[in-house]
């Protein structure tokens, strides 16, 4: 049950502060509540419905689609199902880098310039309007008082984006204040560090955290190291996002902070795809998204078939996402959800294909395959695992106290060589603190060689 402040925040100030910003993200929140418990089929008549619209509109406004469909005789007015999309080329992040102001519709205003992190390589400049954000975060607030939990409650943010950490003006604080959330900041995972965040964690007992499962994960398994409790603070859920969420991550987290976890998937590019209901499953925001799934030569594939992620944003006019290639894996799901949702299922995200590696006699398999190997491991507190090429990777541990280099270097090398193959070389550094990635994530296991 919500306190008085917490209703007074979702109630009033967050919709008088989106009015002020000239969102329309209760009207959206208000439609999207009630279009979840729609049956599947009228949802996905509504889809049908938007993506007619953004056709049609972007043939008019946008100069790099209004080119593409004379160019391939596309015409949007003929669109009877998302199957008529398949007649439009996949968007690529290379295809962006090339047509960056083509994608700008004439006739947009307002459009904020944003970038992807660019952990795997270049990062990506790309732009966003008023109505994808205002969609994005009434997307997210639904998901949100899925789990008992509203805008206003007590929460937590440990999160490493430049672009949040370089907003924290006057006006940033105050609004943050009111709304009672606050940010911690993944970028500096020291012990020093992570003992600050456990004290003002327990010091502020907030009802929720949102972030990186491997800062929060990282931040349990320190306070259980120094006997400290974090179960008993009264937290309702933590939300995890913006990496792969593993089973041995969400264990740590539900068990050292006493409460359940939930999943959501989406980014800065594609938007908010999915989130977790208490149900276990993961639902799309059909209302604004459309994902299919394609194989290697680019085929969709039917529900229950694993491939690449492709996403089409509905609300998307000014800059338009349209068949968007995630690099992301996962599969459709075919039945309903016990939570009596209409919402799409997707499931089985298996995290972007550079998280995949390939062994020298050329079998892909899942990071997770080397994971194992170091987690096993006595003393190794944090790891990295790059593969170079197919003939080379390199390991980077972030030992403590319990851990052997020589016997942990020999483990290393002898289990990774026994996924990889016996002739590839494994690189094992020891490093005295294992920095994020620049936008404070962190990966457990790239590759040069399955991204390809």
């Amino acid at each position: 049950m919500s306190d008085l402040y917490t209703r007074f925040v979702s109630g009033a100030l967050f919709p008088l502060q989106e009015k002020l910003k000239k969102h329309d993200t209760v009207r959206v929140h208000r439609d999207m509540e009630a279009s979840q418990w729609w049956p599947r089929q009228r949802i996905l008549d509504l889809q049908l419905e938007r993506l007619h619209a953004l056709l049609q509109d972007v043939a008019v406004h946008v100069p790099y689609y209004r080119e593409l469909f004379a160019r391939s005789g596309f015409d949007p007015a003929a669109v009877r199902s998302v199957v008529d999309l398949q007649a439009l080329p996949f968007l690529t992040k290379a295809e962006i880098r090339a047509h960056t102001d083509a994608l700008r519709a004439d006739n947009a205003m307002g459009l904020a310039r944003f970038n992807t992190g660019g952990s795997s390589g270049e990062p990506l400049i790309f732009f966003i309007g008023t109505e994808r954000v205002t969609h994005d975060v009434a997307a997210k607030w639904r998901a949100t008082r899925w789990w008992d939990v509203d805008i206003g409650d007590r929460e937590i943010v440990v999160w490493g984006s430049p672009i949040e950490l370089g907003t924290q003006d006057r006006v940033r604080l105050v609004r943050d204040a009111l709304m009672r959330t606050e940010l911690l900041p993944a970028f500096e995972m020291s012990d020093a560090k992570v003992d600050g965040f456990i004290a003002r964690i327990r010091e502020r007992r907030p009802k929720m955290l949102f972030g990186y499962p491997s800062a929060i994960s990282h931040i349990a398994l320190r306070a259980e190291q120094r006997g400290v409790r974090l179960d008993d603070l009264g937290i309702k859920v933590v939300f995890c996002t913006s990496e792969r969420l593993y089973d041995h991550q969400r264990e740590t987290i539900r068990r050292l902070f006493g409460c359940p976890v939930a999943n959501g998937y989406g980014g800065r590019d594609a938007g908010f795809i999915a989130h977790e209901c208490p149900s276990g499953n993961m639902h799309i925001t059909a209302e604004d998204i459309v994902v299919e799934i394609i194989d290697e030569a680019g085929r969709v594939l039917p529900p229950g078939q694993s491939g690449e992620i492709v996403v089409t944003h509905l609300a998307t006019r000014d800059y338009p996402f349209i068949r968007y290639r995630t690099g992301d894996i996962g599969t459709l799901g075919e039945d309903a959800c016990p939570c009596g949702r209409g919402l799409p299922i997707l499931k089985d995200i298996q995290g972007r294909s550079t998280d995949f590696v390939v062994a020298e006699d050329g079998t892909v398999m899942h990071g997770l395959a080397l994971i194992y190997v170091l987690r096993d491991i006595p003393g190794v507190a944090r790891f990295k695992i790059v593969q170079e090429s197919l003939g080379l990777t390199r390991v980077w541990v972030e030992p403590d106290a319990d851990f052997d280099s020589n016997t942990g270097r020999v483990v290393i090398a002898e289990g990774l060589k026994a996924r990889l193959g016996r002739s590839v070389d494994i690189e094992v550094h020891i490093v005295e603190v294992l920095p994020a990635e620049k936008s404070g994530k962190h990966r457990y296991v790239s590759s040069k060689v399955a991204g390809r």
